[in-house]
């Protein structure tokens, strides 16, 4: 077994620490090249890894990864589909760095955007982070999927006693021990209400910075649905339920 990284990194050796960036693929040919090769030309402050699960995608998306020839890069084929949250594991699974980050293969969030994640990090701050769109500098596809990202995530705050601006981000920034030490089981869209309701459930604040963001239309590709939603509402009540552990 794998031993556990430390929940808490001196930002003096950051530079020492990997960073692994978790990408879950499904059916995205027209747009996963585009998103490795973005987020391979960042310029990080540390050691990176692009930890990429297929999951099970019927496009032309596997042939197109099974191209990439970069050793930063792993490539892990699921052979059916299993939902975001299965991926996501699956990736924490084969992860080998001490910090983690979600980026999904869409186009809608900007790599150039995780330094900024990792900066709260660098000065001691936060150890947990996640990037709030804010739906401020944005595209959106829909009004009613900006409520309704609100709503879920004033649910959270009511519930938990805080005051987060964006639950449903994609942006996600942890240590991987304490991804997987969350045992989160979701297999779809629900690990993004499953992983917070979990942190807030042991108290874990996570610290948000503002992130620029672009929506895609249903036409383009968007997946998640109004059930998504009523999903992670049931999600965060069951985990207010729970006792800490």
């Amino acid at each position: 077994m794998r031993p556990a990284a430390p929940l808490s990194l001196r930002a003096d050796t950051l530079s020492g620490v990997k960073l692994s960036i978790l990408m879950p693929v499904y059916n995205e040919e027209a747009r996963v090249a585009d998103a490795v090769k973005q987020a391979l030309g960042v310029d990080y402050p540390c050691e990176i890894e692009l930890v990429v699960v297929d999951d099970g995608s019927r496009d032309g998306t596997a042939e197109i990864l099974g191209r990439v020839d970069d050793p930063r890069v792993h490539v892990i084929i699921h052979p059916r589909n299993r939902g975001k949250g299965a991926a996501v594991r699956t990736a924490v699974e084969g992860a080998s760095g001490e910090y983690m980050v979600i980026l999904d293969a869409d186009l809608e969030y900007d790599p150039e955007d995780i330094p900024r994640l990792l900066e709260p990090v660098l000065d001691g701050r936060a150890n947990v982070v996640y990037g709030n769109r804010s739906f401020g500098s944005h595209s959106s596809f829909s009004f009613w999927y900006v409520m309704g990202n609100k709503a879920v995530t004033t649910v959270a705050n009511v519930l938990f006693n805080c005051y987060l601006g964006d639950l449903e981000t994609c942006f996600k920034l942890m240590p991987v021990s304490l991804f997987r030490s969350l045992d989160v089981r979701s297999a779809g869209f629900g690990m993004e209400a499953e992983v917070t309701g979990k942190l807030l459930r042991r108290r874990v604040r996570p610290y948000e910075v503002p992130i620029s963001y672009r929506a895609r239309t249903r036409e383009e590709g968007k997946k998640i649905t109004w059930k998504d939603g009523v999903e992670a509402l049931w999600i965060l009540t069951r985990e207010r339920m729970r006792r800490p552990r």
